[in-house]
């Protein structure tokens, strides 16, 4: 997420939601703190969203994502790219993370839900200005636990701790009787422990074993 708001307030404020009841009673919401926004136009949907961010490039622009024809992501999108200091605010009834994935890939300022609690959207909006990002507590699990989930493995997680003592004395060159007597285990032991490390870390021979430990700061040996 980016985008700092400007520290001068009111903010410029754009409302686009294509329930008519639901963003009249979000201006209203927002009329209620003339000290931190002033509402400077509505939409429907998407390209007149777009069209009157054209226009004006607001400080801000509270955006729904379910909307019909351009969709608030596609329109989140456009507006970047016409205002890159618009910051953009994703509300939304929708729980689904390829959403919020997509929302982050699009580098919006902020992104809610539209059960959020009046008291806590003004506070989050003021942080903003300071900053900090338009998140709840939920949303930030669920990005962290996304980060975890889609982090690609490193093959190196795979070794064990023998493994990785094996690995050190292979790629300094030692010899599988050498690291047998240095690590105290037979000789046939080491080889099963050479051949399960080429195969996690998908190497062929030694040479490249000793290699990869170069590039990964594990050409000392134990």
């Amino acid at each position: 997420m980016s985008t700092t708001l400007p520290k001068k307030l009111p903010l410029r404020t754009v409302v686009a939601d294509d329930h008519r009841l639901f963003r009249q009673g979000l201006i209203s919401l927002m009329n209620t703190r003339p000290d931190l926004v002033s509402v400077v136009g509505e939409a429907e949907d998407g390209a007149g969203v777009v069209a009157m961010c054209a226009q004006r490039c607001p400080d801000l622009v509270l955006l729904d994502i379910l909307m019909p024809q351009v969709d608030g992501l596609q329109a989140a999108r456009r507006i970047r790219a016409l205002c890159p200091d618009t910051a953009i605010i994703m509300l939304t009834a929708s729980e689904t993370d390829e959403h919020l994935e997509q929302a982050l890939r699009l580098g919006v300022a902020g992104y809610l839900p539209k059960s959020l609690d009046s008291s806590e959207l003004f506070d989050l909006v003021l942080g903003m200005t300071r900053g900090e990002v338009a998140v709840t507590h939920a949303t930030a699990t669920r990005v962290m636990r996304n980060l975890g989930r889609n982090r690609p493995q490193d093959p190196l997680d795979q070794i064990t701790a023998r493994e990785l003592e094996v690995l050190k004395l292979a790629a300094a060159g030692e010899s599988n009787p050498q690291i047998a007597t240095r690590l105290q285990i037979s000789v046939n032991t080491v080889k099963a422990h050479v051949k399960s490390i080429l195969e996690k870390l998908n190497l062929e021979n030694r040479t490249q074993l000793a290699a990869y430990a170069m590039r990964r700061g594990l050409s000392d040996p134990v």
